[in-house]
C-alpha cells in the first residue's frame, strides 16, 4: 500500500512493534482528551483564500535563531528512538539534516550527542532535562556545545512524569539491550524495572522537582547557547520565559503526556504569541499531521512547528526513508497549501489567511 499521508505511518508502526514501545510512543496522560485535542482542535480553524495571485514560485525557507532552514517544519525531541528502529535517532539526524531542517535531539535519546554529531553536518538543538545532580546537567551541556548542537530547549513541564496508564500496565521499561547513551559514564544510563512505569520511577528519583526560573538564568551562566524553553502554555509564563532570558519559546503540552486537560497547543498559541510581544520566536509542537496544520500555525504567529510521533511511527515503518517522506509530505502539503491561499513565501501567512471558531464576526474591510 502506497503511503499519502503522514498519518498512516501510526497504523504501521502498531502493527511492526511491541506492544510496550508501541503504546509508549503512543500514549497521552491519564484520559488522554487533550491528545485527542491536539490534532482535533486543528479541525476547528479554516482557511480563508486569497485567489488570482501568482503563485508559480513558493518559497518556504526560513530562519531559526539567525539559522537558514529549508522549512518551518522541524523534528522535536522523542526519547529512546532506538526502541523503534535499530538506527535509531541516526536515520533521524540524516533524514533531517537532508531535508535542510532542525532536529533536536532527547536527553533520553538511545544514541549520545558525539555518535548523532557523527552522523555528519546539520543543524541540531538538544533538549535537556535538569537532574538534581548538576554537574550532570552541566557535563551534559557542555558535551552538546562541544559536538557543535546550536541551542538547548529546556523542558519546563515535567517536575514530574505525566500519568500514562499504559505504561503503568505495560510495566514500561526501556529493553535491556538499550541504553540511555548520554548518561552512560554516569550510571544514569540504565532503567529499573519497577511495579509501575519504569520511566516514571527514574524521573522521581532523577529530574530536579525543585526547577524554578532561576535556573534558566543559571543555564546561562554556564552555557552561552541560545535557550528554548519548552511547555510554555500561557500568556503569563511567555512573559516570564522572556524576563528569564530565553531567547525563544516552544508552546507544548509534552505531546499531552503530562497534565491531561490543558488545550491543545494551536488553541494556546495565539495567547503566547500576543505575550510575546515579537520579542522572542514563538513555536509549536503538538498535534500536527498536514501540511495545512503548519500553515494554520504560522497564521497564528507561529515561527516554526516541530513533530514527534510521525518521527518515531515513520521510523518504525521504514527507518530513515519514512522519516526522509514524513518531512518531504508534509513539505509538499504546506507548499500546495500556500499556493491555495495565495501565500508565496512565509511572510504573506497572515491571520487574515484564517478564520477560528473562537474568533468574534469579521468586519471585512472595504478595498
Amino acid at each position: 500500500m502506497e503511503i499519502t499521508n503522514v498519518s498512516e505511518y501510526e497504523a504501521i508502526a502498531k502493527e511492526k512493534l511491541p506492544k510496550m514501545v508501541y503504546d509508549y510512543y503512543a500514549s497521552g496522560a491519564e484520559d488522554q482528551w487533550t491528545l485527542k485535542e491536539n490534532q482535533n482542535a486543528f479541525s476547528r480553524i479554516l482557511f480563508r483564500p486569497r485567489i488570482l495571485i501568482d503563485v508559480s514560485k513558493i518559497d518556504m525557507t526560513t530562519t531559526v535563531l539567525g539559522f537558514k532552514i529549508s522549512m518551518p517544519i522541524m523534528i522535536a525531541p522523542t526519547a529512546m528512538q532506538k526502541m523503534a528502529h535499530p538506527e535509531g535517532e541516526y536515520a533521524t539526524a540524516r533524514a533531517a539534516s537532508d531535508a535542510g531542517t532542525i532536529m533536536t535531539l532527547s536527553s533520553w535519546a538511545t544514541s549520545s550527542v558525539e555518535e548523532v554529531a557523527s552522523t555528519g553536518p546539520g543543524i541540531r538543538f538538544f533538549q535537556l532535562y535538569v537532574y538534581k545532580d548538576r554537574n550532570v546537567v552541566a557535563q551534559l551541556v557542555r558535551r552538546a556545545e562541544r559536538a557543535g548542537f546550536k541551542a538547548i530547549a529546556l523542558t519546563v513541564d515535567t517536575p514530574r512524569l505525566g500519568r500514562r496508564e499504559a505504561d503503568i500496565k505495560n510495566r514500561f521499561t526501556l529493553p535491556p539491550f538499550l541504553t540511555l547513551k548520554n548518561f552512560v559514564g554516569l550510571d544514569l544510563g540504565r532503567m529499573d524495572k519497577t511495579n509501575d512505569s519504569g520511566l516514571a520511577s527514574y524521573v522521581a528519583g532523577q529530574i530536579d522537582r525543585t526547577l524554578s526560573w532561576k535556573d534558566v538564568k543559571w543555564l546561562q551562566t554556564i552555557t552561552s547557547l541560545p535557550i528554548l524553553v519548552k511547555g510554555v502554555i500561557t500568556a503569563e509564563d511567555a512573559r516570564l520565559a522572556i524576563q528569564a532570558g530565553a531567547a525563544g519559546i516552544i508552546v507544548s503540552n509534552h505531546g499531552a503526556r503530562q497534565l491531561d486537560y490543558v488545550p491543545a497547543t494551536i488553541m494556546a498559541l495565539e495567547e503566547v504569541v500576543k505575550a510575546a510581544q515579537g520579542k522572542v520566536p514563538v513555536f509549536l509542537d503538538g498535534g500536527v499531521r498536514r501540511g495545512t496544520d503548519v500553515f494554520k500555525a504560522l497564521a497564528l504567529g507561529a515561527s516554526g512547528i516541530f513533530i514527534g510521533r510521525p518521527v518515531v511511527f515513520s521510523l518504525a515503518a521504514e527507518g530513515e526513508a519514512g522519516v526522509r517522506k514524513v518531512l518531504q509530505m508534509l513539505r509538499d502539503e504546506l507548499e500546495l497549501t500556500m499556493a491555495l491561499s495565495g501565500c508565496r513565501s512565509l511572510k504573506e501567512i497572515t491571520r487574515n489567511h484564517i478564520v477560528t471558531d473562537w474568533d468574534q464576526p469579521r468586519v471585512v474591510p472595504r478595498l
